[in-house]
């Protein structure tokens, strides 16, 4: 798989290998609804990458139904695409404030973004690619999950407690993220699980929801997940159990795993 057609990279003075800022287009039909709306529907979306940040769809203003759009006051300022100008979207009796945003002049390292528009992705009501619902951000095309099985030995133990041990692991290996370890429930100790009402969702598995770990008095919260059913594309880990591992002590064959530092640490 290749990278990202960098059609741009950094702004004045700054080092491009620090910044990168690319679109190309996308094959897929992207749709946005807002309020019983469609609010943007095409297939000439082109998907932004930008260093730090998640992929971004941009539409094309001829798919995007501007009677829907009213232009606000807000602007702010990109060193690396210019300055944005927004418009409230607004539907029946609903409104998303300054929801939606274009650059009309992008500055000279820029792609060409003047005559296309995007969206907060939160603040509209449902994404779809193709007949697909898609959830938290666009699927980017570089991004890879594979769920692979394995015979090796995976301990997790919690203050020293053994909670879980398996022989027959599922081994998740995600883009930019620890490697994940799905476990059979009949190898959980699953006494010790408290469900709880969390639930996440993410584009390339689907809904997560959440159990605590209740052990000698003391409760660890929202510490192990399972998509009880994962998207079609990775349905090897649905129904499995996963323990975060920045939490808790895995042991791979009897050796300690060091723990990841991410955002769930």
């Amino acid at each position: 798989m290749t990278a990202p057609r960098v059609l741009s990279v950094t702004g004045p003075g700054s080092d491009p290998s620090q910044h990168v800022v690319a679109i190309e287009p996308s094959p897929r039909r992207v749709r946005v609804f807002f309020g019983d709306q469609v609010i943007a529907d095409s297939t000439r979306v082109g998907l932004l990458f930008e260093t730090g940040l998640l992929p971004i769809y941009y539409f094309p203003g001829e798919d995007v139904k501007m009677d829907w759009l009213h232009p606000t006051d807000r602007t702010s300022d990109c060193p690396y695409k210019g300055r944005a100008r927004y418009w409230t979207v607004k539907a029946g009796d609903r409104a998303a404030e300054n929801a939606a945003w274009s650059y009309p002049e992008p500055t000279a390292n820029s792609p060409d973004l003047s005559q296309l528009i995007a969206f907060d992705w939160r603040s509209m009501d449902a994404w779809y690619e193709e007949d697909d619902e898609v959830f938290v951000h666009p699927r980017s095309p570089y991004h890879r999950v594979d769920v692979v099985e394995s015979s090796r030995c995976v301990e997790v133990k919690i203050d020293g407690v053994t909670v879980a041990e398996s022989s027959r692991p599922r081994f998740l290996y995600e883009t930019g993220l620890p490697t994940r370890y799905y476990l059979p429930k009949l190898d959980v100790r699953t006494e010790l699980l408290r469900p709880e009402k969390l639930t996440t969702r993410c584009p390339y598995k689907g809904v997560a929801s959440y159990w605590s770990v209740s052990l000698n008095g003391k409760t660890h919260e929202n510490i192990v997940w399972s998509y009880g059913a994962a998207i079609p594309e990775n349905p090897k880990i649905a129904g499995l159990l996963c323990f975060f591992n920045e939490k808790v002590d895995i042991y791979i064959d009897g050796e300690l795993e060091e723990r990841p530092i991410t955002q769930w640490s």
